[in-house]
């Protein structure tokens, strides 16, 4: 997705996990999806880089989607979307 579809992007839950070094990011994402509906978005917070890309092989091997990554002031915002 493009930042400007990102940007319009109203996550059903928000995973802050900013301050957290891998696997930080990776855990609270695997423990906020569970309260994520599928077909709903949530967005995970993080300052660890490592996340840009743990984040994406995380939802493909767990099935779900991987929507982007916005780059905010002091930290990034990824997005998936809960498949299954």
């Amino acid at each position: 997705m493009t930042t400007t579809e990102l940007e319009g992007i109203q996550a059903d839950k928000v995973v802050d996990a900013r301050g957290t070094g891998c696997p930080g990011p990776i855990l609270a994402a695997k423990k906020g999806i569970v309260d994520v509906k599928p077909g709903q978005i949530m967005a995970v917070l993080a300052t660890d880089g490592g996340t840009k890309k743990d984040l994406p092989a995380w939802a493909k091997k767990t099935g779900h989607e991987y929507l982007g990554v916005m780059e905010e002031l002091g930290y990034f915002k990824l997005f998936v979307r809960r498949v299954k």
